[in-house]
C-alpha cells in the first residue's frame, strides 16, 4: 500500500495540481478507489457519510462492528492498543487522511517546492489541520513514532476540536500537553505522550489511503471508536451496521428485561430463544421496538 501511495505522489509531484490536491489523490482516483461509496461526495471527491448516520453510529459498540465487517471479507478495520481520552466518549465522523514518513532531505526538498508552487508556505501539520470539515476525524498514520511524532500539543487540538466541531482525533504517534488536552471535551486515540514537537518526519499524503496499527483506512470512512480501540468502517457498509445494531440493542433490551423477571434460565433466553411461545414473543417486541426507534430517526 506505501509503494502504491508513493507512486501517486510521484506523479503529482511532477504535474500541475490545485492546492486541494496537493500529495493526494486526485477526484477521479478518489472515486475510482471508493467506488462503493453509495452517499454524496466532497468537491475533492472523498465520500460523505451523512450526519444522521453518523450520530446513530454514536450508539455502537466495537462488538457490534465486528458482528458485520469480518463477514464481508473486511477483516482490517480495527485499531487496538491506544491510550483513549474520555473513555466514556463515543467518536464518529468521516475519516480525514495524514500520513507522514520519516525525513529524506530529497523527497522532503520536492514535496517543500510542490508546496509553494501550490500556495503554501510550507508543508506542515498545520497546512493539512487547516483543510478539515464539520464531522471529519483527523487519522493520523506516524508509524508509531514517540519521540518527534506529536501531531498536535493543545492549542491545536483545540483548533481541531473547533473545526470538526468536536468529531476526534486518531494518530498512530503521539501527542503533547496532555495536562492541557485532558480538559477539552474531544475525543482522542493516540500511542504515547511525549513533550518533543513534531520533527524530523515529512507529510507524504492527505487524504490517501493510510494505516493505523493493523487498519487500512481510507478517506471518507466511518471513523468509529469506543473504550476498546477504533474501527475505520467502509461507507458501503455503514448502514448495514448501524441497522444491525439497532436489531442487537433491542434483543439485549429483550433478554435483560426477561432476566429481570427471574423465570428463565439463561440457555432458555440467550441468544434465540428456543421456546416457540417466547420466540413468538421476541419477535413481535423486536417489530414493535425497531418502529418505535426508526421513527424516532425520522424526527
Amino acid at each position: 500500500m506505501r509503494g502504491l501511495v508513493v507512486m501517486g505522489i510521484a506523479v503529482l509531484l511532477t504535474s500541475a495540481a490545485p492546492s486541494a490536491q496537493l500529495l493526494s489523490l486526485s477526484r477521479d482516483q478518489m472515486i475510482e478507489y471508493t467506488a462503493d461509496n453509495p452517499f454524496d461526495r466532497f468537491p475533492d471527491g472523498r465520500p460523505r457519510v451523512p450526519d444522521a448516520l453518523i450520530e446513530r453510529a454514536r450508539g455502537l459498540s466495537a462488538e457490534e462492528v465486528f458482528a458485520i465487517l469480518p463477514n464481508k471479507g473486511f477483516r482490517n478495520q480495527y485499531a487496538g492498543g491506544f491510550q483513549v481520552l474520555h473513555p466514556s466518549k463515543r467518536l464518529a465522523g468521516r475519516a480525514f487522511t495524514l500520513q507522514f514518513m520519516p525525513l529524506r532531505p530529497d523527497l522532503d526538498a520536492a514535496i517543500a517546492a510542490k508546496a509553494r508552487a501550490s500556495g503554501f508556505e510550507r508543508m506542515n501539520n498545520q497546512a493539512a489541520i487547516d483543510m478539515l470539515q464539520p464531522g471529519d476525524v483527523l487519522v493520523v498514520d506516524l508509524f508509531g513514532q514517540d519521540e518527534g511524532g506529536t501531531i498536535v500539543g493543545d492549542n491545536l487540538f483545540y483548533y481541531i476540536m473547533k473545526a470538526t466541531r468536536g468529531a476526534g482525533l486518531v494518530v498512530d504517534g503521539a501527542i503533547r500537553d496532555l495536562d492541557g488536552i485532558a480538559g477539552i471535551e474531544m475525543p482522542a486515540y493516540f500511542r504515547s505522550v511525549h513533550p518533543s514537537y513534531l520533527t524530523n518526519v515529512i507529510i507524504t499524503g492527505i487524504n490517501v489511503p493510510v494505516r493505523i496499527g493493523k487498519a487500512t483506512v481510507m478517506p471518507g470512512d466511518l471513523v468509529f471508536g469506543d473504550s476498546e480501540g477504533v474501527y475505520f468502517i467502509p461507507p458501503a457498509l455503514v448502514q448495514q451496521v448501524v441497522d444491525n445494531a439497532d436489531i442487537v440493542h433491542v434483543h439485549d433490551e429483550w433478554t435483560r428485561m426477561k432476566f429481570d423477571e427471574g423465570k428463565y434460565k439463561s440457555s432458555e433466553i440467550y441468544g434465540s430463544p428456543r421456546d416457540p411461545a417466547l420466540k413468538k414473543e421476541y419477535d413481535a417486541y423486536l417489530k414493535k421496538r425497531l418502529e418505535e426507534i426508526r421513527k424516532g430517526y425520522a424526527k
